[in-house]
């Protein structure tokens, strides 16, 4: 009688903690290619790699969506994890991980497990103190909210992930596929990297240092550097920075800065930069009641007076001439078509 083959070794184990009200695309984009690499074809048998989902209680686990999870590992039963990954819910909720939850996590962090913290996960491995001393990436989104619980840290926020040493954080959303592409090239191989972003309908891997989506403009942006200035634009637009600060944060000079948003954008990194906060205060104006005088400071302008003399000057129209043209009309609509940059 011929002896049974021994099963394949797992050569990718990874545990997720789910925090309560969790974002359900950065879980399911990142499992689904654990799922999709471990397996022949589109099945989702965990032959070459495994993964579970932790709880202390295992009662299930809503996302931010409504839709619950249920737990299949009690943390009491956990093994030996290759990694552990953090799932962040909606900010504002308080602890969203018990105490248990939380003592597992930093166990596992003095055992050198690797840990990864994707979407606000990353907000609590930095109460925990689990990331000090490593650099850390947050969405552009939620950078401000970071230097807002972390005055002394400086986040990543223009990568969809980054990797150092035992750490990892991602940006959430797609990236959080990306991240997982690149564990299963490094544990099981790339052609079950590929294979897996290609089931999804995901072309090709990206590399950490791509950079995050953000707010749109008249113009897309194809130049990864360009990109990248205009992320650190969006994130700051109450205080703008000087262009000479922006190209020296991305590493290189002002010219080159300059030559190579005339060559993406046809325009300046000032003219860039000016698009954008004036298409904030028109989102503001759409959207709230707040006076031209406060959306003129939130979006980096001096006053009322220079935010008006800029849009009219820029877009043809005042802020109070916007407000009133979109009485009747539905916000989400643009109401008169040359407020909008042109595309290029």
């Amino acid at each position: 009688m011929a002896k049974a083959s021994n099963p394949p070794v797992k050569r990718l184990r990874v545990a997720f903690l789910l925090a309560d009200r969790f974002t359900l695309s950065a879980f399911a984009n990142f499992v689904d290619v654990l799922r999709l690499a471990a397996d022949d074809a589109d099945q989702s048998r965990p032959i070459l790699g495994d993964w579970t989902v932790l709880s202390d209680t295992m009662e299930p686990v809503r996302s931010s969506c409504g839709v619950r999870v249920n737990p299949d590992t009690q943390l009491r039963h956990a093994r030996d994890y290759d990694y552990i990954v953090v799932v962040g819910g909606v900010l504002g909720d308080g602890v969203t991980l018990s105490a248990t939850m939380l003592a597992f996590l930093q166990q596992q962090a003095a055992a050198g497990t690797p840990l990864i913290g994707l979407c606000t996960g990353v907000f609590t491995l930095q109460r925990l103190g689990l990331l000090r001393g490593y650099r850390c990436c947050v969405s552009w989104f939620h950078h401000q909210d970071f230097l807002d619980n972390f005055e002394n840290e400086t986040p990543v926020s223009d990568q969809i992930f980054v990797v150092d040493r035992d750490r990892m954080t991602c940006s959430g959303g797609h990236g959080a596929a990306h991240l997982a592409a690149f564990l299963v090239q490094r544990h099981i191989g790339q052609s079950a990297a590929i294979k897996s972003l290609n089931i999804m309908m995901i072309d090709d891997a990206m590399g950490g240092e791509k950079a995050q989506p953000g707010q749109q403009m008249g113009r897309r942006a194809t130049d990864e550097l360009v990109k990248r200035a205009v992320l650190r634009m969006q994130q700051n637009i109450e205080v703008p920075r000087t262009i000479e600060e922006l190209s020296k944060d991305l590493g290189v000079g002002r010219r080159t800065l300059e030559r190579r948003f005339l060559a993406d954008l046809k325009q300046t990194p000032l003219k860039s930069y000016l698009d954008l906060r004036l298409e904030r205060a028109l989102q503001r104006l759409r959207a709230t009641d707040a006076s031209v005088t406060d959306i003129a400071l939130a979006c980096g302008f001096c006053d009322g007076p220079h935010l008006s003399r800029t849009m009219k000057a820029e877009r043809g129209i005042s802020p109070n001439e916007y407000r009133k043209a979109q009485i009747g009309h539905d916000a989400a609509e643009p109401t008169v078509g040359v407020l909008l940059p042109p595309a290029g």
